[in-house]
């Protein structure tokens, strides 16, 4: 099975990367990516300053993950000249190189790493909302290099298709789609206290949890700017979420929360059940994927759901989420055609998949 991608120059001998974060944020963490399999590499975010971290600052529960760490903890003198160079003696692989955060500092780092990128993702996370700003700063970031250059969307951006115009019309060649989600709050009752946040209480949400934004994102980028390539990125935590992020329009992925939520070694099962996971839904290569569009099937009548008796375990779930209260239970799981909305939350929630619609005109 091929799972190679190719873009902008560089080839990924498979589509999965980590997000800037805590798992990329040395040399010990970058070598550690490497015998993960990833396809390509990417640094933790590096700016001109240090950060003030509060502690704790990574909150972690079952769908995403909280977290007030900022940049990367690491001075840039020492990315520039000990992680990287060392880095580059068993470097096999595209590295992109995370840089953040204003037009300045980019004018500042970019010469600085030129010689180690073989792209450029810089963070929009603390610029704001402003696209004539955020142009300023591709337009400066492209007069200091030649590199591929990818901005990553925060999700406070407004309007998706007019960040992705802009930056393209200023030199950048894509989108990293998307940012943790934010600000966003984690409070616990029982001290009475913020204990993830930072100074002003607040954290950033990422991991599977915000995975349909992210998807929402991509899709809408690609189609008003099908030129520009996107690397989708939230919530990604198996093979088949990486199918869906390619199909939505991106050329490959990144993924971090999740390997803090499930283990670091996530990264290589992913690779590994990519293969698989291709072949159960009809596809050979990963190219494949990422060339095939998507249908849209919008109806306004849908059909009475049925019950499959042998995969029914009477657990009663459907009957108590249905909103129209549409399901009653003589024995058997039954459909009220006067109140049922067809609206698909029963088929969707059944743990056994015994409810489905019946065919058409039934």
């Amino acid at each position: 099975m091929n799972l190679k991608t190719s873009f902008d120059g560089m080839s990924f001998n498979n589509p999965l990367m980590p997000a800037a974060g805590p798992l990329n944020g040395d040399l010990e963490k970058l070598n550690f990516l490497l015998e993960q399999n990833c396809g390509g590499i990417v640094t933790k975010t590096i700016s001109k300053e240090l950060p003030h971290i509060p502690k704790p600052c990574i909150y972690g529960d079952k769908q995403f993950i909280m977290n007030s760490e900022l940049w990367s903890e690491h001075h840039y003198e020492t990315w520039m000249n000990e992680f990287l160079p060392t880095f580059m003696k068993n470097k096999d692989r595209p590295l992109i190189v995370s840089l953040g955060y204003s037009k300045e500092d980019m004018a500042f780092l970019v010469p600085k790493f030129d010689e180690f990128a073989d792209a450029f993702e810089i963070s929009t996370h603390y610029v704001g909302t402003d696209l004539s700003v955020i142009q300023e700063t591709v337009r400066t970031i492209r007069s200091h290099t030649k590199k591929p250059i990818y901005m990553k969307i925060s999700p406070h951006i407004p309007n998706p298709e007019a960040f992705a115009k802009a930056i393209k019309e200023a030199g950048a060649n894509g989108v990293v789609a998307i940012n943790s989600l934010g600000p966003t709050m984690k409070i616990d009752i029982s001290k009475r206290a913020i204990i993830y946040g930072n100074e002003k209480g607040f954290v950033w949400t990422s991991g599977p949890a915000i995975k349909p934004i992210a998807l929402a994102t991509v899709y809408k980028i690609k189609q008003a700017e099908p030129s520009l390539t996107v690397i989708g990125v939230g919530g990604i935590k198996n093979a088949d979420d990486v199918i869906e992020f390619l199909l939505a329009g991106a050329s490959a992925v990144q993924m971090l929360s999740s390997a803090l939520l499930y283990g670091k070694t996530l990264f290589s099962k992913i690779i590994n059940d990519l293969p698989k996971a291709l072949e159960k839904y009809g596809f050979s290569s990963i190219e494949e994927v990422i060339e095939t569009s998507l249908s849209k099937h919008v109806v306004y009548k849908q059909s009475l759901p049925v019950l499959n008796k042998e995969k029914c375990i009477d657990c009663m779930l459907c009957q108590k989420i249905c909103p129209y209260f549409a399901i009653d239970y003589p024995g058997v799981i039954t459909f009220n055609p006067e109140k049922c909305f067809e609206c698909g939350l029963c088929i969707a929630k059944c743990p056994t998949g015994a409810i489905s619609y019946g065919k058409a005109g039934e």
